[in-house]
């Protein structure tokens, strides 16, 4: 009788326990990425898609388990379900989609050109015969490429995180880098040896980025749509980029889930 309720007794709370795990989501992410996630001085993470995600857990009865890991591996990661959800400023496009599903966006986004504010240069055209950077994998670097033959850059260096290539600018190994404005704008706010000298309009869009069968997507969105109409994008933006969103903003309008 004892060894028979003393079975009951583990089998419960093994299960308790499966219930418990199976609660936890893991999210893929580049922590390099001010002022969307970022590790401060003592090592926590934190950031606008970081504030994102715990609110979009608490909401479908999730706990959000955070694993770093360079920009280009963010697509396997989900991919392989080694991540239920990867965020990283990732822009929605329609190659990405044929490999894998997007939440409705959140935030718009163009390219900027940053470089030394010492440097000479003055905009695209200042780049020719000139290294620049670009992260792997992004669409800086898609950028870059296919614009390569116009602008006639020396070698396009590809790098994992943010850092590095600032670090490169700021030492004269590159000339420019090519990447997120609102991440560079961010970056450079406080440092007077960096400078914004150009925008490429490319009209981008940053979502959640999941699986293609991932069973997650619609409470995900749901928990997105909730957070527009509730008002709490409007105060993540104003937290973390002092600004209010435009009211035409996707991080203020409701969008549907992308699709090719």
């Amino acid at each position: 009788m004892f060894k028979r309720t003393a079975s009951a007794i583990i089998a419960v709370l093994m299960a308790s326990s499966a219930a418990v795990a199976a609660e936890e989501i893991t999210i893929a992410t580049n922590i390099a990425n001010v002022p969307f996630e970022f590790e401060d001085a003592s090592g926590k993470l934190q950031g606008f898609e970081v504030d994102l995600v715990d609110m979009i857990a608490a909401r479908i009865d999730k706990t959000a388990k955070f694993t770093q890991m360079p920009f280009n591996s963010l697509f396997s990661a989900v991919q392989s379900s080694r991540a239920d959800i990867a965020i990283g400023s990732i822009t929605i496009t329609s190659k990405r989609l044929e490999s894998v599903s997007f939440t409705q966006p959140f935030y718009d986004a163009d390219q900027c050109l940053t470089v030394a504010t010492s440097g000479g240069i003055e905009g695209l055209d200042g780049l020719e015969g000139k290294d620049v950077a670009v992260i792997t994998g992004t669409t800086g670097e898609m950028w870059a490429s296919e614009n390569e033959p116009k602008y006639k850059f020396g070698t396009i260096k590809r790098y994992d995180g943010n850092a590095d290539p600032m670090l490169d600018i700021a030492t004269g190994r590159i000339a420019g880098f090519i990447h997120d404005c609102p991440i560079d704008a961010y970056y450079i706010r406080d440092k007077p040896q960096y400078k914004i000298v150009a925008t490429i309009p490319t009209n981008e869009q940053f979502g959640l980025m999941l699986r293609k069968d991932s069973p997650l997507l619609n409470d995900v969105n749901e928990a997105i749509t909730a957070l527009k109409n509730e008002g709490e994008m409007e105060r993540l933006h104003k937290k973390w980029f002092g600004t209010d969103a435009a009211a035409d903003s996707s991080t203020l309008t409701v969008q549907p889930i992308p699709t090719n």
